[in-house]
């Protein structure tokens, strides 16, 4: 099984990725890139489930394999 990532362990990737906190509508927070890419993260949680994961990995248009070099970098 995958790597449960906390919420924080992923907006740390977001900020790398030039992604910036734009607004929090109840516990999602929006990020969003300055070619208009735009990710929803569920804030405040210790581990997002690995289907959440993937379609916020959708959402930043990186693979899992270069997720973990930035978790890493």
């Amino acid at each position: 099984m995958p790597k449960l990532y906390s919420s924080k362990e992923i907006e740390r990737v977001l900020n790398k990725l030039g992604f910036h906190f734009v607004v929090q509508k109840g516990s999602h927070g929006k990020f969003k890139n300055e070619s208009g890419n735009i990710a929803i993260l569920p804030m405040n949680k210790k581990e997002i489930p690995i289907g959440t994961f993937r379609s916020i990995l959708k959402q930043m248009k990186i693979s899992p394999k270069d997720f973990e070099n930035f978790v890493q970098s």
